[in-house]
């Protein structure tokens, strides 16, 4: 009988003693396309309504300075599943990247055309720990129809690669896995739609849903009901002040912005003009109904009984469209067309999707962890997508090798502490893109200091983040010795990254 009783003990404390089976906790990561920094309410909207976010806002912790990879899609999408910066794995431009143009002193850098196969992944590590995977949305790392797959999912809806809906946000919507449907269905819906049908059948768990809208990029088409909501809302609204845009451009020609730039367009100073105000009804309704997105996963997962055991992460891959999306540097846009070009305003940041200052590159985040990461807190500590990887995998108890990724755990900022041992942030964008017009270049951002570097000339900005958040203020005269510091970080990074660099254009002109 004693026997009996010291084999029943040692298998009691071997049970009460043995740690939770890694991967345990189910993984959503909920991102948005061209959602800017103060798109969202808990980060300073007044015109878009975003009550689900808010609400998951004053549920976990939420980064008042995190930053995208890129201030373009694919390169942080790629940083995000792989924990790389886009310069280690070179892929540094959406794909499939713009072509050059006559006007470029330099030729953009050649990229990989999908993320490299066989890298450690984000959703394959997850599946070899017993997770089913899916991805509902924008994919856009790759046009290999298997590249999902490859690359760790289960599950890809829809089958298309592109970076923005085939045919727009209203069915049809011509992509492969949404063949059926009914007429005036809306594209964020239906993928809402797909994704709860994924988490009744996957509730046992565990699982990584990959909830990547194609809202809000372009076309700017809202849902009918929201565009009349947001028609009424604006028409009883105290009219903005300050002009509607105002021209941005390459440093240096501050005085050229000061004159007066008629028309939609790229100005020959290299400038465009930027949108002040959020007054687009039709991009308002369209981040409400993002919104209406996270809040009927969160309601699913409160219904499944699911809510305590899944880690929910909110998320944009850059800022927001302030700039249209010129393509092509003779596009001229009808004053009468201008609500499909210009999305919002990032103000009080600078510059928008396509440049590096902070309107282009920090983005809102919020990490709701239950049971393990603080509530209604907020972390203003710089952090950056490639921390995703390193974080996730440290929450789930699932092992890495820190040579693994680029990144660093957000675990400690979850739990209270108030930095992360990190030197700095960089960025390296050797390109010319569709929506800034400015020089291709770098940045880095170490603790209250950015450093922007342009690659035509070598040019640099220095700002002081924590006193000018707007990057208003040039530091790089007054405060040389930081500038030459900061410029030397960056360049050490880049030869440690192996970062591809631009050659001169043999066809500029």
């Amino acid at each position: 009988m004693k026997g009996i009783l010291l084999i029943w003990s040692v298998c009691f404390m071997m049970i009460s003693c043995a740690p939770e089976r890694p991967g345990h906790l189910n993984v959503i990561v909920f991102l948005v396309d061209d959602l800017g920094w103060s798109d969202v309410g808990c980060y300073g909207s007044t015109f878009y309504e975003t009550p689900n976010i808010d609400e998951l806002a004053g549920r976990g912790v939420r980064f008042t300075s995190a930053y995208a990879a890129c201030h373009v899609c694919s390169p942080t999408r790629a940083s995000l599943i792989t924990g790389r910066y886009p310069a280690t794995i070179n892929l540094t431009d959406w794909l499939t990247g713009r072509r050059d143009f006559p006007f470029q002193m330099l030729k953009n850098v050649e990229i990989n055309q999908h993320l490299p196969y066989g890298m450690l992944t984000l959703p394959r590590v997850l599946k070899e720990n017993g997770y089913s995977t899916a991805i509902f949305g924008k994919w856009h790392l790759g046009e290999d129809s298997a590249s999902t797959v490859r690359q760790g999912f289960d599950v890809h809806i829809p089958d298309w690669d592109r970076g923005w809906p085939k045919d727009g946000y209203h069915f049809p919507y011509g992509m492969k896995g949404l063949e059926e449907g009914e007429q005036g269905e809306y594209l964020t819906d239906r993928l809402t739609d797909e994704a709860l049908k994924y988490l009744e059948m996957n509730q046992d768990g565990p699982f990584f849903l990959y909830m990547s809208h194609f809202a809000v990029h372009d076309p700017i088409q809202g849902r009918s009901d929201l565009v009349e909501k947001y028609r009424m809302k604006l028409k009883n609204a105290v009219p903005a002040s300050g002009p509607a845009y105002i021209p941005e451009g390459q440093p240096g020609n501050e005085d050229s912005l000061q004159a007066t730039h008629n028309g939609f367009r790229v100005f020959p100073d290299q400038s465009v003009k930027i949108k002040q105000h959020q007054d687009n009804i039709q991009f308002a309704a369209m981040v409400e109904s993002m919104d209406e997105s996270l809040g009927r996963i969160l309601d699913k997962l409160e219904a499944l009984d699911l809510d305590d055991n899944t880690l929910v992460i909110f998320y944009s891959d850059n800022g927001g469209m302030s700039a249209a999306n010129f393509w092509d540097p003779g596009r001229v846009i009808s004053p009468d067309k201008l609500d499909e070009a210009f999305s919002t305003s990032n103000l009080p940041l600078r510059g928008a999707k396509g440049w590096l200052y902070e309107g282009g590159i920090r983005v809102p985040m919020i990490f709701h962890w239950p049971g393990g990461g603080l509530q209604g807190a907020v972390s203003d500590v710089p952090v950056t997508s490639p921390d995703f990887y390193p974080t996730i995998l440290d929450i789930l108890g699932i092992p890495y090798r820190s040579e693994d990724t680029d990144g660093i755990s957000m675990v400690p900022l979850l739990k209270g502490e108030e930095k992360l041992e990190r030197e700095a942030i960089y960025w390296h964008f050797p390109h010319y893109s569709n929506h800034g017009m400015q020089s291709p270049g770098g940045a880095v951002r170490s603790g209250d200091y950015k450093l922007l570097e342009y690659y035509e000339d070598g040019r640099v900005q220095l700002f002081n983040l924590k006193e000018d958040i707007g990057e208003q203020n040039d530091l790089s005269d007054r405060e040389p010795a930081k500038a030459a510091e900061l410029r030397e970080m960056l360049h050490r990074w880049r030869e440690s990254t192996g970062a591809r660099m631009m050659e001169p254009n043999p066809e500029y002109r």
